[in-house]
């Protein structure tokens, strides 16, 4: 079973309302060093898989065909291998992960053309 937290963000060159809107109020709530802000979502599916490929192969397909709109958004995900079946990475793998990031997964960045 495989943890893919996703991250989905609007492409450098789509103008982001939402962005300047939270960028606007936080300079108006006295956070005048913030320049920019670019929102986008994050997502968090569980994968019941039985290998790292087969749940990289899904991930993908799900970011390109739902999860991510490929004319104006970019996504990349991590995928955590969990042990215990609840959900939740196992307390020896969380270590891990803290300890070293790289070694969570690959880590995906797909342009849609």
């Amino acid at each position: 079973m495989y943890l893919a937290k996703i991250y989905v963000t609007l492409k450098p060159t789509v103008n982001d309302p939402q962005g300047l809107t939270v960028r606007n109020t936080l300079q108006t709530l006295g956070f005048s060093s913030v320049r920019s802000v670019r929102v986008g979502k994050y997502i968090e599916i569980t994968v019941d898989e039985p290998t790292r490929a087969k749940a990289d192969a899904h991930v993908q397909e799900m970011c390109r065909k739902l999860l991510a709109n490929p004319v104006i958004e970019l996504f990349r995900y991590e995928l955590e291998e969990l042990r215990d079946g609840t959900g939740k990475a196992s307390p020896k793998r969380a270590a891990q992960a803290v300890r070293r990031p790289a070694a969570r997964g690959p880590k995906r960045t797909t342009t849609a053309r």
